[in-house]
């Protein structure tokens, strides 16, 4: 049974062993939201490239606490398929399923269920909406640090032709393979460069029918401005691996470059692609997708690339690297909470914390709120599920974490009484 907490329970307790207990509390969504301004985030001591994805410090988390508190009057839950007109529902949170092992990402089958990759374990897992968990297979990757089992995606055609993609880690290269359930994977693409760090991983089909995939430099800044190495890219390639006549480099796979390590991508209604990436030592970034867009790593980190003047494309969004360290995002669309409708999320590890970001037409921030903050400790990846809630993985057993007895777990954010 779902566990229920309020976005924003605040008691901080420690966490009692074997914590299986019903959790619930529940909190209005507020109306009010914290304006972006221009850059923001900062300075700030930044993650160390050992420490790419920053270490939990002395943070710890807060127990997604229990309360007796009725729930506020707020308008009827709507249906997948809700808009924006629908009015203000109250959201709370609960939790789907523990115990899992630094989940690093998730995609829904048709039949409703998640598959789950494991970065460390290199299990693959289904989870349903119960948060029954089973074991399906372990896939062949040889990764360290941050290496490991990492994106997972699902063929346009997955009814018809059952392939899975996964991204994963070898003792010489990161690399896409594909399958169906139970047997050995294909690679489709060889040659991403791999470390301890800086590996990228985050995969998935655009809505062209095409697959994007999200790298990180290896290590190597040089590799990100060189189109002839895979390293610090967004890759676009055909379901079978090959190289879509419109990619923007001829007999190139790269569809953008200049990037650090990206592992978050999401569109928007339009069609039009984010990305986000870790900063070095002073910004983090969230970045609007352009074909052949250069994104300024090693030259630049943040803002400052002069986009107009012909340089490097500026990132609608920074934040100081202490505050975000971010991983996957997902932009809401025809979901089940209408006063986020066509928002952008963005899970944070070091920063401990969902952002929600409200995008403009033309792709510009225009406000901003954090969720979840100290309470679920680091957060890997942010889903929108089949009944339009949001699905959220923490990442707390990946070695830099605070864990807690029933770590890692998944949330879901959806209306109350959803």
């Amino acid at each position: 049974m779902l566990r229920r907490t309020s976005i924003n329970a605040i008691r901080e307790t420690s966490e009692p062993e074997g914590r299986n207990k019903l959790l619930t509390c529940s909190l209005l969504v507020l109306a009010a939201v914290v304006v972006l301004s221009a850059g923001c985030g900062g300075g700030g001591q930044g993650s160390s490239e050992q420490q790419e994805e920053g270490s939990a410090d002395e943070a710890t988390q807060t127990e997604l606490a229990e309360s007796e508190t009725p729930a506020p009057e707020v308008t009827g839950a709507p249906q997948p398929g809700g808009s924006a007109e629908a009015g203000p529902v109250e959201v709370e949170t609960t939790v789907v399923a523990t115990g899992l092992e630094a989940p690093w990402d998730l995609v829904f089958t048709p039949d409703g269920n998640a598959l789950v990759t494991e970065r460390d374990s290199s299990r693959l897992l289904s989870v349903d909406s119960s948060g029954n968990v089973e074991e399906l297979q372990r896939l062949p990757e040889n990764g360290t640090g941050e290496g490991g089992l990492l994106g997972i995606a699902l063929s346009p055609n997955y009814e018809s032709d059952g392939y899975v993609y996964t991204y994963y880690t070898t003792h010489t290269d990161n690399r896409v393979t594909r399958f169906r359930l139970g047997e050995e994977p294909e690679p489709i693409l060889t040659g991403i460069p791999v470390r301890s760090y800086h590996n990228g991983g985050r995969i998935a089909f655009g809505p062209d029918g095409n697959l994007y995939i999200g790298t990180g430099d290896g290590g190597d800044t040089s590799t990100s401005q060189d189109l002839n190495s895979y390293g610090g890219k967004i890759l676009r390639i055909t379901p079978e691996g090959e190289i879509p006549p419109d990619n923007p480099f001829s007999n190139s796979p790269v569809y953008s470059y200049g990037h650090r390590n990206v592992q978050g991508l999401a569109w928007d209604e339009g069609g039009q692609l984010y990305a986000t990436e870790f900063g070095q030592n002073r910004y983090d970034e969230v970045n609007r997708i352009l074909p052949g867009g250069n994104y300024g790593w090693p030259e630049v980190e943040g803002e400052g690339g002069f986009f107009a003047s012909g340089e490097y494309v500026e990132p609608i969004s920074t934040w100081a690297t202490s505050e975000a360290s971010p991983s996957g995002a997902e932009i809401l669309k025809n979901g089940a909470i209408p006063q986020w409708e066509g928002n952008f999320f963005m899970a944070a590890l070091r920063g401990q914390r969902l952002y929600r970001l409200a995008l403009g037409p033309d792709g510009t921030v225009t406000e901003q709120e954090e969720l979840l903050l100290g309470q679920a400790g680091r957060l890997r990846h942010v889903v929108q599920a089949p009944d339009g809630s949001l699905w959220v993985l923490t990442s707390n057993r990946d070695g830099r974490g605070t864990p807690v007895s029933d770590d890692d777990r998944i949330l879901r954010l959806a209306p109350a009484n959803g």
